[in-house]
Protein backbone atom coordinates (compact mmCIF):
# COMPACT_ATOMS: atom_id res chain seq x y z
CA UNK A 1 0.00 0.00 0.00
CA UNK A 2 1.25 3.47 -0.81
CA UNK A 3 2.33 5.10 2.56
CA UNK A 4 2.11 8.80 1.12
CA UNK A 5 -1.59 7.75 -0.55
CA UNK A 6 -2.37 7.39 2.94
CA UNK A 7 -0.35 10.54 4.33
CA UNK A 8 -2.87 13.25 6.03
CA UNK A 9 -1.06 16.25 4.64
CA UNK A 10 -3.70 18.79 5.94
CA UNK A 11 -3.19 16.97 9.70
CA UNK A 12 0.77 17.55 9.28
CA UNK A 13 1.02 21.04 8.15
CA UNK A 14 -1.64 22.16 10.70
CA UNK A 15 0.27 20.98 13.68
CA UNK A 16 4.07 21.66 11.59
CA UNK A 17 2.78 25.08 11.49
CA UNK A 18 2.25 25.22 14.99
CA UNK A 19 5.79 23.90 15.58
CA UNK A 20 7.29 26.51 13.35
CA UNK A 21 5.22 29.40 15.12
CA UNK A 22 6.13 27.94 18.68
CA UNK A 23 9.73 27.96 17.96
CA UNK A 24 9.63 30.95 16.17
CA UNK A 25 8.23 32.35 19.70
CA UNK A 26 11.10 30.54 21.66
CA UNK A 27 13.44 31.91 20.03
CA UNK A 28 12.47 35.29 20.51
CA UNK A 29 11.84 34.64 23.84
CA UNK A 30 15.57 33.28 24.40
CA UNK A 31 16.77 37.28 22.63
CA UNK A 32 14.40 38.76 24.99
CA UNK A 33 15.50 37.09 28.49
CA UNK A 34 12.76 34.82 29.04
CA UNK A 35 15.01 31.35 29.00
CA UNK A 36 12.63 29.62 31.02
CA UNK A 37 9.84 30.37 28.84
CA UNK A 38 12.18 29.70 26.25
CA UNK A 39 13.09 26.18 26.97
CA UNK A 40 9.24 25.36 27.66
CA UNK A 41 8.08 26.60 24.20
CA UNK A 42 11.20 25.18 21.81
CA UNK A 43 9.96 21.82 23.99
CA UNK A 44 6.31 22.23 22.92
CA UNK A 45 7.68 22.98 19.36
CA UNK A 46 9.13 19.76 19.07
CA UNK A 47 6.25 17.87 20.58
CA UNK A 48 4.26 19.79 17.83
CA UNK A 49 6.35 18.46 14.94
CA UNK A 50 7.00 15.10 16.16
CA UNK A 51 2.95 14.87 16.43
CA UNK A 52 3.00 16.58 13.11
CA UNK A 53 4.41 13.69 11.47
CA UNK A 54 2.52 10.61 13.18
CA UNK A 55 -1.07 12.09 13.19
CA UNK A 56 -0.14 12.99 9.25
CA UNK A 57 0.52 8.97 8.98
CA UNK A 58 -3.15 8.35 11.11
CA UNK A 59 -1.25 7.46 13.99
CA UNK A 60 -1.99 8.63 17.40
CA UNK A 61 0.05 10.85 18.89
CA UNK A 62 -0.47 11.22 22.81
CA UNK A 63 1.84 12.11 25.84
CA UNK A 64 4.21 14.95 26.22
CA UNK A 65 7.64 12.88 25.66
CA UNK A 66 9.18 14.20 22.68
CA UNK A 67 11.88 10.99 23.23
CA UNK A 68 8.74 8.83 22.81
CA UNK A 69 7.30 10.46 20.19
CA UNK A 70 10.86 10.53 18.12
CA UNK A 71 10.68 6.83 19.18
CA UNK A 72 7.68 6.10 17.68
CA UNK A 73 8.48 7.64 14.37
CA UNK A 74 12.18 5.79 13.73
CA UNK A 75 9.37 2.89 14.72
CA UNK A 76 7.52 3.57 11.82
CA UNK A 77 11.06 3.24 10.19
CA UNK A 78 11.64 6.72 9.06
CA UNK A 79 15.16 7.83 9.78
CA UNK A 80 16.27 9.75 12.95
CA UNK A 81 19.60 10.15 13.98
CA UNK A 82 20.93 9.41 17.45
CA UNK A 83 21.59 12.91 18.03
CA UNK A 84 17.82 13.47 18.12
CA UNK A 85 17.28 10.82 20.95
CA UNK A 86 20.02 13.32 23.13
CA UNK A 87 18.24 16.76 22.07
CA UNK A 88 14.55 15.02 22.66
CA UNK A 89 15.54 14.06 26.20
CA UNK A 90 17.14 17.22 26.84
CA UNK A 91 14.01 19.06 25.53
CA UNK A 92 11.41 16.46 28.15
CA UNK A 93 13.46 18.64 31.08
CA UNK A 94 12.12 21.45 30.05
CA UNK A 95 8.51 20.54 30.14
CA UNK A 96 7.29 20.94 33.74
CA UNK A 97 10.11 22.71 35.19
CA UNK A 98 10.20 25.75 33.79
CA UNK A 99 6.28 26.64 34.88
CA UNK A 100 6.33 25.60 37.92
CA UNK A 101 8.02 26.80 40.92
CA UNK A 102 7.38 23.41 43.06
CA UNK A 103 9.85 21.80 40.42
CA UNK A 104 12.64 23.37 42.87
CA UNK A 105 13.86 23.01 46.11
CA UNK A 106 13.99 26.86 46.64
CA UNK A 107 13.54 29.96 44.18
CA UNK A 108 11.39 30.32 41.29
CA UNK A 109 11.72 28.59 37.66
CA UNK A 110 13.11 31.72 35.54
CA UNK A 111 16.50 31.88 37.90
CA UNK A 112 17.15 28.46 36.79
CA UNK A 113 17.58 29.43 32.98
CA UNK A 114 20.27 31.47 31.24
CA UNK A 115 20.72 32.32 27.62
CA UNK A 116 22.80 29.25 27.01
CA UNK A 117 20.41 26.51 27.87
CA UNK A 118 17.71 28.93 25.99
CA UNK A 119 19.72 28.75 23.11
CA UNK A 120 20.69 25.33 23.40
CA UNK A 121 17.25 24.24 23.73
CA UNK A 122 16.09 26.07 20.34
CA UNK A 123 18.66 25.05 18.46
CA UNK A 124 17.80 21.07 19.43
CA UNK A 125 14.17 21.52 19.18
CA UNK A 126 15.08 23.22 15.72
CA UNK A 127 17.20 19.80 14.64
CA UNK A 128 13.70 18.31 15.35
CA UNK A 129 11.77 20.14 13.17
CA UNK A 130 14.76 19.60 10.69
CA UNK A 131 14.85 15.83 11.20
CA UNK A 132 10.94 15.65 10.97
CA UNK A 133 10.63 17.82 7.72
CA UNK A 134 13.48 15.03 6.41
CA UNK A 135 11.36 12.26 7.47
CA UNK A 136 8.63 13.40 5.52
CA UNK A 137 10.88 13.49 2.50
CA UNK A 138 11.41 9.79 2.73
CA UNK A 139 7.46 9.47 2.19
CA UNK A 140 7.47 11.23 -0.98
Amino acid sequence: MDTLALFDEREFSRWMNQAEHTLSSAQRDATEGDYGWACFKAQQAAEYAAKALLRGLGLPAFGHSVLGLVREIREQGLPVSEDIDRYARTLDQYYIPPRYPNAYPEGSPFEFYDREIAEEAVAFARAVLRTVEEARQCLR
